[in-house]
Parts: structure tokens; sequence; C-alpha cells
């Protein structure tokens, strides 16, 4: 017994779900009717359904995060990439209030990942090829993305009333959960299926630990580190498909905005190394759950979205110290010490 508990304790997603069960209790004592998902007219509703949808986009985000990080690098350009794709489906298919778009939706959507990819090739680009370091490469992005964005839709928030579009970010007909949710499963399986059954995690995990050492071992940092950086730009691509969906419309200036640091922080709180190595996909999404549930949840307490930045901070700042091995241990020893001491003075 002993033996499996320590295995559980010792296990890589134990603290990240202890924190996220913290904050599902938390919620389902303060927060009226949590738990409570209704079925009308076909679909599902509930606050445990709006957390799954709202963190479809930041859990694609996330596992190319992951793959990045696991590199030894960051993309701080996630957001705006994001922005970059919603602004280039809603161009495409344009703003007709007769809901008729100007090019097939098929099209459109190939055109907002074809888009983001590049976008994410060039911080590949950037890092790998040129060797300039991620957080300066992936800055530039950051910087001129949402000119880019602004640049497509011609500095004008395009709303579309082409209906199909609303599903991405909405309920499917006949679908009753999200199809964001879909989405974000087929995303996840695909990435999963690639990294357990070809070598290309173990490749990406040993660029993370040894980048020369890899290099020297034979293996081609530059491209898996360009495709790592490109794949992260695709997801950031279906994320702002998914994100321009949930508001019908381009937003250059706002969407995605932060997300690219919930992407980090995701990757964080999951348990996962920031400089690289080592990686578990699950962790990160499981990050992921934990800042919009905290984000949701502050909503529903009624926390002003100027206030929820600083609360938010301090919940994501005691999550960490939970997570922290050191800490806890420091925690553990005041208690011990402080027995011990007791012990002494009755000895005496």
């Amino acid at each position: 017994m002993g033996e499996i508990l320590k295995k559980v304790h010792n296990n890589r997603l134990f603290w990240p779900l202890v924190a996220l069960s913290l904050i599902v209790i938390f919620n389902i004592i303060f927060v009226n009717d949590f738990l409570k998902i209704e079925y009308k007219d076909g679909y599902l509703f509930g606050r445990i359904i709006d957390i799954l949808n709202r963190a479809a986009p930041l859990m694609i985000m996330a596992i190319g995060m992951t793959l990045v990080i696991a590199t030894g690098g960051t993309d701080l350009s996630v957001g705006t990439v994001a922005a970059i794709s919603g602004a280039a489906v809603c161009v495409v298919l344009g703003g007709n209030f007769n809901g008729v778009p100007n090019y097939p939706f098929a099209i459109a959507i190939i055109a907002a990942l074809i888009a983001a990819t590049i976008a994410g090739a060039w911080n590949g680009f950037l890092v790998a090829r040129l060797g300039i370091q991620p957080v300066v490469a992936t800055l530039i992005l950051y910087v001129a993305g949402r000119g880019i964005a602004q640049m497509i839709t011609g500095g004008q928030i395009v709303t579309v009333y082409y209906k199909p579009f609303a599903y991405l970010g909405g309920f499917l007909p006949g679908l009753p959960v999200p199809f964001s949710i879909v989405i974000f499963a087929a995303v996840l399986v695909l990435t999963v299926i690639v990294i357990k059954k070809t070598a290309l995690g173990l490749l990406i995990e040993s660029i993370g630990v040894n980048s020369t050492g890899s290099r020297f071992s034979g293996i081609s940092v530059v491209k898996i580190k360009f495709l790592v950086y490109a794949f992260c730009g695709f997801c950031a691509g279906i994320s702002g498909l998914i994100i321009s969906s949930m508001i019908k419309a381009a937003d250059g200036n706002n969407a995605g905005d932060a997300y690219e640091l919930d992407a980090i922080l995701s990757v964080a709180l999951g348990g996962n190394s920031t400089s690289g190595g080592r990686f578990s996909i699950g962790a990160s999404l499981i990050g992921a759950l934990i800042v919009q549930s905290i984000t949701t949840t502050l909503y529903a307490l009624g926390v002003s979205s100027q206030v929820l930045p600083l609360i938010k901070a301090i919940v994501v700042i005691l999550i960490c110290l939970i997570q922290s091995a050191e800490f806890r241990n420091k925690i553990l020893g005041l208690f011990v010490g402080e027995r011990s001491g007791h012990s002494e003075k009755a000895a005496v």
C-alpha cells in the first residue's frame, strides 16, 4: 500500500491534479450550481461545459507550446498568430449581411491555417536556422502580429454572418457538446499518436536536454526545431479559428490577447520544466484547465476584469507553492522541527 501511495505521489500529474481538485472544490462550495448540467434542445449547458469550451483554444495552444518548451525554447507570439488566423478566415469569408461567403468555408479555413503555420515557420527559421534566442525571435512576431492582423482586416472588425462559421466555437447541429471540444480532442489524439508512435518525442526531449550533444549524435536539430515551431503556429491558428468563431468576428486588437502567457503558464503549472527536456502534454492540459477554471471562477464571483489579473496571479502563486517540493519540505520541516522541539522539552 505504501509503495502504491509513493508511486501516486511521485507521479508528475499528482500535484497538478491536486491543484485542479482544490479549485473544483472551491467552486462547488462558493459558486452556485457549479456541477449543474442541463440538457436543452439537444445540447448540454452548464459551468463545466462552459469551462471546457472556453479552455479548448488554450489547451490546443498548450499542446504546441509544450513541444516548443520541450526543445528549450518558448513562443511569445501564439496570441498574435491566433489573431492573424482569425483575421484571415473572416476576411476570406467576408462580412456579407446576407450570410453568403465570398469563398467556400474550406478555403477560408485552409487559408487561415496556412497563414498561421507560415507565422510559426518564421519563428522556427529565426530560432533554428539563424540561432536567435527564442524569446527575442518570437517577440518580433508578438509585436508585429497584431499589425499584420489589422492589415488583413483593413483596420476594421469584420463581422461574419455566415452561419456555419459559428459552429467552430459553438454547437454543431446534432452534437450535444461544443464542437471546439471535438476539435481539441482531434488535435490531441493526432499529436499523441505522432509523439508516441514515432521517435519524435524522444528526439524533442533529447534536443531540450542537450542540443549540442543531440547534433553530434546525428539528430537534425535545425529541422526538428523548425517543425516544432511551425506546428505551434498551426495550433495557434486552430485556436484563432475557434476564438474568432466564438465572437463571429475578426478583432485584430483583442483576439487571443494574453493567450501566449496563459499557454506558457499552462505548461509550467502542469509541472513541465520550462528549460526543456522531458515533457507531458497531459500535464500541460491540466495546467490549461487550471488557468481557465480560475478565470471562470473569478468571473462567476463577480470579480471585475480590471482586478482579475491580480487575483489570478495570487492564485497562481499559491498553486505554484503547493506544487513546489522544496516549499512543501520547508513547511513540513517546520512542523517536524516543532514536534521534535516539543519531544526534547518533554524528555528534559
